[in-house]
């Protein structure tokens, strides 16, 4: 049963492993560096359906069923699946997985979800309430930007700050297995804000939790850096990462060799017009029910850090001129 270790961070004593991994992305995230990494995609942007929103259910459906049909299993072996996404009231995820006849709890962490996600189904396989779980999360361009910002038709000027949105969806399988990664250790993140008003620099309302949760890890399991293979954020961008680099520089951690940011990697900067990087749940997601296992499976990876970041805010915060609270959850996936 999973344990308390220094003031945050939890340590899985039963190891849940990620049995199963499945990811679906859109036409530019295909045009993008990890193409050969995806499990499927379309170059239609409503995955046939007749809206961005149902699109991105759909694209839900398929990463969980992706997922399970890689660890041989089916619906019914799914005890619980934690779920979310970006569109008011999580639609996108509960519309998605309405079919499935999978109990199901639906999560918001804006873009941090996968990484939430992860930790609530690690929490529930450890300590034997479900012997297999499942997280799954999802984002869209076209339905964030018309929920957040504004309709594309609009055709509003994005300032260099500002990051896109991944098309995407990417689900795990988690139970006990040998061989597999498996989760060891995670970090619920706390609430950060700073006062960053500005809905299109969110890589610098998300920086400071992010080097928050690095920093109390850290302190928590008496390790540094140089002691993992890599170290993931979800989705600061270009502005978030220099922020990251700079706070956690001032905290006594340097992860400048060590970082890798998800929002930096699925797409090319200089070719793809995207500004700061990418973001949205599908962009962690996406990644790491991919590129990150794979490289598991490769040999490259034996020991990393995983942290989805998130910007907590809403339409109608933004209007009332409200800041952003930035939110990032950490987990330790070894093999």
């Amino acid at each position: 049963m999973a344990s308390r270790l220094g003031k945050s961070t939890i340590v899985f004593n039963n190891r849940p492993a990620i049995v199963g991994y499945g990811s679906v992305v859109g036409k530019k995230e295909m045009e993008g560096p990890l193409s050969a990494e995806f499990d499927a995609h379309d170059l239609d942007s409503r995955f046939g359906e007749k809206s961005y929103e149902k699109a991105e259910s759909r694209m839900q459906k398929i990463a969980v069923e992706t997922a399970l049909r890689k660890c041989s299993k089916s619906e019914n072996d799914i005890d619980v699946i934690f779920a979310g996404d970006l569109l008011n009231q999580c639609v996108g995820s509960s519309f998605g997985l309405r079919g499935m006849g999978i109990p199901f709890s639906g999560i918001y962490g804006a873009c941090s979800t996968m990484t939430l996600g992860l930790i609530l189904a690690a929490l529930s396989v450890d300590c034997g309430a479900a012997n297999c779980a499942a997280a799954v999360t999802s984002s869209h361009f076209c339905s964030a930007e018309r929920q957040y910002r504004y309709p594309l038709e609009y055709g509003s000027v994005r300032p260099q700050s500002s990051q896109w949105t991944v098309t995407g969806a990417g689900a795990s399988v988690l139970s006990v297995g040998d061989g597999k990664p498996y989760i060891d250790k995670a970090c619920f993140g706390k609430i950060a804000d700073l006062g960053v008003k500005d809905a299109n620099n969110m890589g610098a309302a998300m920086a400071p939790s992010a080097a928050g949760t690095l920093t109390e890890f850290f302190e928590d399991t008496s390790t540094k850096p140089d002691d993992y293979d890599a170290i993931f954020t979800g989705d600061l961008g270009k502005v978030g990462t220099d922020l990251l680099y700079i706070l956690t520089e001032q905290n006594g951690f340097c992860i400048r060799e060590r970082h890798l940011d998800c929002g930096l990697l699925i797409f090319d900067r200089n070719r793809q017009d995207v500004h700061s990087g990418g973001s949205g749940c599908g962009c962690s997601a996406t990644v790491l029910n991919s590129y990150v296992f794979h490289r598991f499976e490769e040999g490259r990876y034996r020991n990393i850090l995983f942290m989805s970041t998130g910007a907590l805010l809403s339409p109608t915060s933004t209007m009332q001129g409200e800041s952003i609270p930035g939110i990032a959850h950490l987990v330790n996936i070894r093999i």
